[in-house]
């Protein structure tokens, strides 16, 4: 019974950017818009899981970012047809689309990764037994 109340949701380890295997230790060093700190862990500091499987592994999230870019570009592109009501400035929209794209490229590089080991990756499976909380320390 323990062990069912201590299971994490797949989707809460996903938007936390949580190993796929244990669902608890951290993918990435820092937060999202820290400067220099979005980079991906080696191992996960939870189970030791190696996140690039193979060397190139992480190559294919760059279709997973192409695919969240054209939907955020469009979906930037309608946002701002219904603010603005535009139809003549391609400037505008191009602006827009520029800006929304790179205010949102640190949450691609991130959940690019995130998708890619989640849910195109064969070899990774979760593992319940090692999704347990960490043992506290008493000094």
């Amino acid at each position: 019974m323990e062990n069912e109340m201590s299971k994490t949701p797949k989707l809460q380890a996903m938007l936390g950017a949580k190993c796929p295997r244990c669902r608890r230790g951290n993918m990435f060093e820092g937060g999202a818009y820290r400067l220099g700190a979005n980079r991906i862990n080696i191992h996960c500091p939870g189970c030791g899981m190696l996140f690039e499987i193979e060397p190139g592994y992480f190559y294919a999230a760059m279709y997973v970012s192409y695919a969240f870019n054209v939907a955020e570009g469009v979906g930037i592109c309608l946002l701002t047809w219904l603010v603005t009501g535009n139809t003549d400035s391609p400037w505008l929209y191009l602006g827009t689309i520029l800006i929304g794209l790179v205010l949102l490229s640190p949450l691609n590089f991130r959940y690019s990764r995130v998708i890619l080991l989640y849910w195109l990756s064969p070899k990774v499976h979760y593992r319940p037994e090692l999704d347990k909380p960490p043992i506290p320390k008493h000094d």
